[in-house]
């Protein structure tokens, strides 16, 4: 009995039925049509001057710093790097084709999970107790 080798190949991405080549060559109005009607309605209303410069700096250096968190994630982003700010620092975010559609403050968190751990020096009997469940 022959043993198959399995060959496993990453699934190819595609963004609502379309390839990432023929999303790139479709024209900005062409793509809004593809997201979800909230998205469509920002594109729809145009880009903010801060969204503008934004778009420039990418263009020009290919990474840029921004504190425009609601920035939809567009075809000609990706590939890019931009650092989001999140109230505290600039966080860098790698725009991959998986991004399309969603807002560039989706992937800098601006809450940390904070685990606290057991009662401290001065607590009292009731705070020190711990339920079983």
């Amino acid at each position: 009995m022959a043993l198959k080798s399995k060959i496993t190949r990453a699934k190819e991405f595609a963004f609502r039925g379309y390839t990432f080549e023929e999303i790139q060559k479709m024209s900005l109005e062409d793509f809004m049509k593809l997201l979800p009607s909230r998205e469509r309605r920002k594109l729809k209303r145009g880009l903010t001057e801060q969204e503008e410069i934004l778009l420039r700096k990418l263009r020009k250096k290919g990474s840029a710093r921004t504190h425009c968190r609601d920035m939809l994630i567009i075809p000609e982003m990706v590939g890019k790097v931009v650092f989001v700010h999140n109230g505290k620092e600039f966080v860098r975010v790698e725009i991959k084709p998986e991004m399309l559609g969603h807002r560039l403050g989706e992937f800098a968190q601006t809450r940390r999970f904070e685990k606290h751990s057991g009662p401290g020096v001065g607590a009292t009997r009731s705070s020190k107790f711990v339920p079983l469940k």
